[in-house]
């Protein structure tokens, strides 16, 4: 089937935050996989956070097993932009998600026979990496193959209802699953979601694209795409907001477990609520974004969710109450789903299709590379000396700072 798939004979509303799903075969094909593997995945992190803690013993241990992955994002993202913008990107995504169900089985299959050690959980959590450094630009650049550009955030918007989705769903699942079958089938149901999506990809029909950069020196083609965002002042304002945002408002996640019990006072099942309360939020913000938000003007959006970001999180550090924390953290997922789902939507409309690849690499650097590497843990050595909760703050109040700077000196932004 051609890539513009035909919509269903159906009446979609403009507030119908799913008709982008309906429009678009790929898109569903893709969507539906991805929201179901992503539940898996979800399931696996708990899985490998809970078992990095009983092998080890050790926060310090537990805290690196969940960020190693992030380094090999951090240092070879870059330049794998440069293999996306040269290959068929569904073809890298596709042998990407088949590496992700061996690493998952491997993994199911280690913590069945008693065989996993901490230094295993390490390596295959840097492996996990180097395949995501891949992975996550090819398949934010597919997106405007399966829906084109102008349903693009449209698309975004509702490929981040289905990752709040997961999130939701992924942990709650995995201790009910821990519980009654053993931690290890964790792993094992995340490897069999991955035929979902595989399945949904292998589905997929586009046209055949011709590949550009072929003869250009990889070396050239970096610096060329580098040089190609610092010249347009719309996408560099961008990337320095995600840059911002992800290093000094991500790690409220990162310390949520400290505040919840040396601050509220909450025991494991009230940091689930909480959680759970941040899923739910961004879940409502990215349906509003892809229903009837997508009538707001963009960047008039994205400014506002810039600015009650960093304010509910200055709300939250204070907070004192669990019932209080749980309702502000509702709408900070809510406000942080807008703030990146907005950033990534915008970039990939005003980029040229020969950089998006490219692009996307440099914004997988940024928000999932530098945010985990530099924002979680230099969050956790600040806080340690000040305090988790004024370690929020302070993040949040940089956010504010730069976010009321965009306004002053890139006013222009707010009209796109």
């Amino acid at each position: 089937m051609h890539a513009t798939s035909r919509p269903l004979p159906l009446p979609l509303s403009a507030a119908n935050p799913f008709r982008v799903l309906w429009r678009h075969r790929n898109f569903r094909l893709f969507w539906v996989g991805q929201t179901l593997s992503l539940v898996g995945t979800w399931m696996q992190s708990m899985a490998r956070g809970w078992l990095a803690l009983e092998l080890s013993d050790s926060a310090f241990l537990v805290g690196l097993v969940g960020a190693v992955g992030s380094l090999p994002i951090l240092l070879l993202s870059l330049p794998a932009g440069v293999l996306v913008d040269r290959a068929n990107k569904l073809r890298l995504v596709i042998g990407a998600q088949t590496l992700l169900l061996v690493e998952a089985l491997v993994l199911f299959w280690l913590a069945a026979s008693g065989h996993l050690t901490v230094g295993l959980l390490l390596a295959l959590a840097v492996l996990d990496g180097l395949v995501l450094s891949v992975e996550i630009p090819a398949r934010q650049s597919l997106m405007v193959e399966l829906v084109g550009r102008k349903n693009l955030p449209d698309a975004i918007a509702l490929n981040s209802s289905g990752f709040n989705l997961a999130r939701i769903v992924g942990p709650s699942a995995a201790a009910l699953v821990a519980s009654r079958l053993g931690i290890a089938w964790c792993f094992g149901i995340n490897a069999a979601s991955f035929l979902a999506v595989l399945a949904g990809l292998l589905m997929i029909r586009l046209p055949v694209r011709q590949v550009e950069l072929a003869h250009v020196a990889p070396l050239h083609a970096l610096r060329e795409g580098l040089a190609y965002v610092w010249r347009m002042p719309d996408l560099r304002t961008l990337v320095l907001l995600t840059a911002v945002y992800g290093v000094c408002g991500v790690p409220y996640l990162t310390l949520l477990p400290v505040i919840a019990r040396d601050v509220l006072g909450a025991g494991v099942s009230g940091y689930g609520v909480l959680l759970t309360s941040i899923g739910i939020g961004g879940l409502s913000g990215a349906l509003f974004l892809a229903g009837p938000g997508r009538r707001l003007p963009r960047g008039a959006t994205l400014h506002a969710a810039c600015l009650a970001f960093p304010v509910l999180l200055v709300a939250f550090s204070l907070s004192r109450g669990l019932p209080a924390a749980t309702a502000l953290l509702f709408l900070v997922g809510a406000a942080m789903i807008l703030t990146n789902a907005l950033a990534n939507g915008l970039l990939q409309v005003l980029v040229h299709d020969s950089m998006r690849g490219r692009l996307m690499a440099l914004y997988s650097f940024v928000v999932v590379g530098l945010s985990q590497v530099a924002g979680s843990f230099g969050a956790g050595a600040l806080a340690s000396a000040v305090g988790a909760r004024w370690t929020v703050a302070g993040g949040a109040v940089i956010m504010l700072a730069f976010a009321v700077g965009i306004a002053a000196y890139r006013p222009e932004l707010r009209r796109l």
